[in-house]
């Protein structure tokens, strides 16, 4: 079935003119990345075979309208054309909103093709702690000047508890570092995994949060895939955003999440003052 055509209004235009800073090392503010276009959801995988602009652009738009401070782009699993699709979806993207983008793909063309579209500084998802494919990341990063996520993960897949998790994200800052890469463009990911399926993990990523951050002074940034601690489960939602409120007070920088999932939004928002980040109003959750 072809997609409905969107008309963007002027309105929607105007998100081009606001553009939303990276997180910057010490901020008290949690940043939030759209996980919403990504190509293992049917609907985005139908836009992009039809090429249909319009709709990734709305798309794009809510996410922004719904508190997306950056987007997650991922052309998703098994195409043949994924460089040609990530260069159309940035481009595509660029025509409504100067918010960053996140280039997600383990292929390093798709990567490429995606670097070399950006109009803006981007973030680069990701590197993991195998040596082949650092050595392959950080000099694209360099080049583009790009933030990138690290994923504490290597060849034997992610470590069972947090000790191991921080010492390899050390390695991947002191590898960063070599390629003149310094600490404040990483965002190190402790690698969320199902609670259903593997329900101890949940403590141990928030013991590795608190870890991360005793590997340098400023303290490293941090971001989750949220979504991963809920899959397989019921009210899914609900498990999100407890374990969001459970990861902030650990001290968590960034999270790639569903920002149309309002009542994860007002966790963060009721969060955000709790830990004295933001000024209490009665209308807290609608600023």
């Amino acid at each position: 079935m072809a997609h409905a055509q969107i008309n963007l209004t002027y309105a929607h235009l105007r998100l081009k003119k606001a553009i939303i800073p990276f997180i910057l090392p010490g901020t008290r503010f949690m940043y939030i990345i759209s996980e919403r276009i990504n190509g293992l959801f049917s609907s985005v995988s139908k836009a992009i075979d039809h090429r249909d602009a319009k709709w990734i652009q709305a798309h794009a738009i809510r996410q922004v309208e719904s508190g997306a401070q950056a987007l997650d782009i991922n052309t998703g699993p098994g195409r043949d054309d994924g460089p040609a699709v990530m260069e159309w979806l940035v481009s595509t993207i660029q025509e409504v909103t100067d918010v960053p983008l996140c280039i997600d793909t383990p292929g390093i063309k798709t990567m490429t093709a995606g670097l070399k579209a950006a109009k803006n500084k981007v973030i680069m998802n990701s590197t993991t702690a195998e040596k082949a494919r650092m050595e392959k990341l950080f000099p694209l990063a360099r080049e583009y000047d790009a933030e990138v996520v690290c994923l504490t993960m290597d060849e034997r897949g992610v470590p069972n508890d947090a000790e191991s998790r921080a010492e390899m994200a050390m390695l991947m800052i002191t590898t960063a570092m070599e390629h003149e890469i310094m600490p404040e463009r990483l965002l190190l990911d402790p690698l969320i995994l199902p609670t259903k399926a593997a329900q101890d993990q949940g403590k141990k990523v928030i013991e590795a949060l608190r870890l991360f951050q005793t590997l340098n002074d400023p303290a490293p940034r941090t971001v989750v895939g949220l979504s991963n601690v809920s899959n397989g489960t019921k009210d899914r939602s609900l498990v999100n955003r407890t374990y969001l409120a459970m990861l902030m007070g650990a001290g968590l920088s960034a999270v790639i999440c569903d920002p149309e999932d309002e009542d994860l939004m007002k966790t963060v928002k009721a969060g955000q003052i709790l830990l004295d980040q933001k000024l209490y109003c009665d209308d807290f959750w609608r600023a």
